[in-house]
């Protein structure tokens, strides 16, 4: 029989794949090289302000708490704001290019800048700037691989973000024990740059922007103005009650890697506490690399429930393991446990607001609303951690989180119903 050339559907399906492949891997490259860059400077802001300027300007462990709870409520006011822009434009790539620039440019401002003004408004900045990374690469991902993709998508997108945290981690740690903390600005600058390389490989055509936006096709449009938070959150009660176990979790956990740095940094000083807290930061997120791709390809069929009430429990069991001991070599092993936790947690929170906003065109507004809280969780947590810290000591501090991650377990497991369908 003669050879027919293919038929031009077939072609042009080919191609369409092909192009859905490159942008699926540039994708693994932005998750990979913005790992470091989309929370700033993180833990490293507490051992810098405490072990290179406490000594000369009178900082402590309640102000530098103060610092990051302006500059993350800052963060969080924006981040409904950020996940309804993400929703309305398709151009966005060029907002996450224009996000990594100012994330970066607020942190490299720090070492130039002296007083608590300056340092509130830099990391104010950078975490305003954060705030559109994560809808704006779960968009994007959902966009390409649609619905029934996105978990496994979520999953392979946490594991190269904890890879490449760990990485940048292992890189921070060998050049602060010979050049100091200031080398972490540094890197964050040369991840940045390869960042927006990689988020402009992704090519724009192969985005499903109706899709991205939780919409079942293309005319599944709502044009008017974005709801509130509270209209958004009360609009589907599943996800107001698992809004406030995210606020819980975030709570009990941003304050824990902090705290453990700055009690290095008062134990073994600025270069080793930078070097150790990296150590930590990279175990974590390597503990976190299986654990997000396990859960990208089992956690539909496992359940999403008893896989988040594992992961507060783990939260809840950190907390008490960090008051056995101070020894650093403990205090890594504990840290470990984070890429448990904060693993399961990243690996299921979009895909748990997914499930329960899909068709709603409001996917982004919904993982805005609920970041939100989590992030309120996540700026009060270093304020009372520092003024535990100041008023109690380290033990009572890891202790009162704890007991704030077990409060998150029984209130998922009491109202949050099983989004695995």
């Amino acid at each position: 029989m003669p050879n027919h050339p293919p038929l031009p559907d077939a072609d042009a399906d080919a191609d369409a794949d092909v192009r859905r492949r490159r942008s699926e891997r540039a994708l693994d490259a932005a998750n990979l090289f913005l790992a470091d860059v989309r929370d700033g400077l993180g833990p490293y802001l507490a051992i810098y302000l405490i072990a290179v300027r406490g000594p000369e300007r009178g900082w402590n462990e309640a102000t530098v708490g103060l610092v990051l709870t302006i500059a993350g409520i800052a963060g969080l006011l924006m981040t409904t704001p950020a996940g309804a822009l993400i929703d309305k434009v398709r151009a966005k790539r060029a907002i996450l290019v224009a996000a990594a620039v100012a994330v970066t440019a607020g942190s490299l401002a720090l070492p130039f800048v002296s007083g608590f003004g300056p340092v509130v408004v830099s990391q104010s900045l950078a975490a305003v700037a954060g705030t559109v990374f994560a809808p704006g690469l779960t968009a994007i991902s959902l966009g390409i691989v649609g619905a029934r993709g996105f978990t496994r998508r979520v999953g392979r997108n946490e594991a190269f973000n904890h890879a490449g945290n760990a990485v940048a981690a292992v890189i921070a740690g060998g050049t602060a024990w010979y050049f100091g903390p200031v080398a972490v600005f540094y890197l964050m600058a040369a991840l940045a740059v390869l960042s927006i390389g990689a988020i402009l490989r992704i090519d724009p055509t192969t985005i499903d922007h109706a899709v991205a936006r939780g919409c079942a096709d293309e005319d599944d449009r709502d044009d008017g103005p974005p709801p509130s938070i509270l209209q958004t959150l009360t609009h589907t009660p599943a996800l107001g009650i698992f809004a406030a176990c995210a606020f819980l979790f975030h709570l009990s956990n941003a304050a824990m890697l902090p705290s453990v740095g700055q009690l290095l940094g008062r134990e073994v000083g600025a270069g080793q506490a930078t070097s150790l807290m990296a150590a930590c930061i990279a175990g974590a997120q390597l503990v976190m690399v299986p654990v997000a791709i396990v859960i990208g390809k089992k956690a539909d069929a496992w359940g999403h429930k008893p896989i988040f009430l594992f992961g507060f429990a783990v939260l809840a069991l950190r907390g008490v393991l960090y008051t056995l001991s101070d020894s650093p070599a403990w205090l890594l092993g504990v840290q470990l446990l984070d890429g448990i936790g904060a693993g399961i947690f990243g690996a299921l929170f979009p895909v748990v607001i997914a499930a329960v906003t899909r068709g709603s065109g409001r996917f982004n507004v919904a993982q805005g609303a609920v970041a939100t809280v989590q992030g309120l969780g996540g700026a009060l947590s270093p304020t009372i951690a520092g003024a535990l810290i100041v008023w109690g000591g380290y033990d009572e501090a890891f202790l009162v989180l704890a007991g704030i991650a077990a409060l998150g377990l029984a209130l998922y497991a009491w109202r949050v119903p099983e989004t695995a369908r």
